[in-house]
């Protein structure tokens, strides 16, 4: 072994070389003036795919002015590289993508599969952030061409590349199948929810039409009734700016996030940010046609502040908060949100969605079904964390992998 002179590299074996991208690959691009229907791919952390034009998110006016991108190349996010979730992809369809992007090809003296898995060990630890000096941490193309890398042999780059394609689909396919696991367990959390909120806890009560078509029947004893006969809004703004409790909706809870922070999109000033209490409710109320994939409904356990743009549903006393807050993930999870909002944002204000009508059991049975709910679903969150740090020891696994065969710390005929 021999020192590469490269810091995040260290030590690679002896016959190995040290050179420029530049002497390794290409940037090539190639703008097409008019779209005519191409595939168009884009970047994730699960490599380069196809977009759907009709798969939701946001897309361009046009596609006019895309560059095409060939199968057998890497394409690169070079630009934002500290927020950016996956920065290397290998290009596996003809087709066409962001000019913003960056399109290499790999030389004929070296294999393009090794330098994806190489960008792709780089990539996973963030080394290429600590070689940017834009405020949008940003590596240009003379940057990036200067940038050393290491050059096997290329016989042994393939080779590499070959065990690398091999291992990493084995435990790729493992966690596919763990993820299908937590998937299962959360439909079974939302179907055990809504069994709950909806129909009680005694399976032989006797039942009545709730007139809310997607629900069905409700227990006997179960009223129908606005929303608004249980949460005012609470609007009270932090306008001294003196509270710090930074609070934010993500994927279902209400969770910290650092006030200090400069990254994500945080204002200047919070003034006009939402003071909130414990067992107020959270909707986030926008966008309500185009994404439908978002959690938008959150219990607050905590005083705090959150962004104006979502409604804070304050509960009237003797309302059960945690009741409310598991019908209403009911409602969200069946999409019955979706088809309420209007104006450019289609979205929702206090007015419009307070009149939302709601099955309302007694008092007791309210938090007797809490009480459960809050149970089951520790139960299901604790399987489905266990199988979660699963993935995590498998990914840390396959990037160690990665890491030690594309520098040569392990050798591949000593895998086989």
């Amino acid at each position: 072994m021999k020192d590469s002179g490269i810091e995040w590299i260290g030590e690679i074996p002896e016959t190995w070389e040290v050179a420029s991208n530049k002497f390794v690959m290409t940037k090539i691009k190639q703008i097409i003036s008019k779209y005519t229907g191409e595939p168009i791919l884009s970047l994730s952390m699960s490599g380069v795919h196809e977009r759907k034009l009709d798969g939701g998110g946001k897309m361009p006016a046009t596609f006019d002015g895309y560059q095409a991108v060939k199968r057998g190349n890497l394409l690169l996010c070079l630009f934002d590289i500290d927020v950016t979730p996956r920065c290397v992809g290998y290009i596996q369809t003809d087709g066409i993508t962001s000019p913003a992007y960056s399109q290499y090809e790999v030389n004929d003296n070296n294999s393009v599969k090794y330098y994806y898995y190489y960008y792709l060990m780089i990539d996973n630890n963030k080394v290429l952030v600590h070689l940017t000096k834009s405020l949008r941490n940003t590596i240009n193309t003379a940057q990036f061409d200067n940038i050393k890398a290491i050059v096997p042999p290329k016989l042994e780059q393939q080779q590499i590349a070959n065990f690398l394609d091999r291992k990493t689909t084995e435990i790729d396919e493992l966690i596919d199948k763990i993820n299908i696991e937590i998937d299962t367990l959360k439909q079974y959390q939302s179907s055990v929810i809504t069994q709950a909120v909806t129909k009680g806890l005694d399976p032989n009560v006797q039942m009545k039409d709730s007139g809310i078509e997607w629900i069905g029947e409700i227990p006997e004893t179960w009223e129908i009734a606005p929303l608004y006969k249980y949460f005012s809004e609470r609007k009270n703004k932090n306008h001294t700016g003196n509270e710090k409790n930074l609070l934010s909706l993500s994927y279902g809870r209400i969770v910290r996030k650092n006030i200090e922070s400069k990254g994500g999109l945080l204002p200047e000033s919070f003034t006009t940010y939402n003071i909130i209490e414990p067992g107020d409710i959270i909707i986030r109320p926008t966008d309500l046609q185009n994404d439908t994939r978002s959690l938008r409904t959150g219990l607050s356990n905590e005083h705090g502040i959150i962004t104006s743009a979502y409604i804070d549903l304050a509960p009237e006393s003797k309302t059960n908060s945690r009741y409310y807050h598991y019908l209403l993930h009911s409602y969200d999870i069946q999409k019955v949100f979706y088809n309420m909002g209007n104006g450019v944002r289609q979205g929702l204000n206090y007015s419009e969605f307070s009149k939302l009508r709601v099955p309302i059991p007694e008092q007791t049975e309210q938090r007797q079904i809490a009480d459960y709910l809050d149970q089951k679903v520790a139960k299901i969150q604790k399987i489905i964390k266990s199988k979660q740090q699963q993935i995590n020891q498998l990914t840390e696994y396959k990037n160690s992998l990665i890491f030690e065969y594309v520098t040569g710390k392990k050798q591949v005929k000593e895998a086989n």
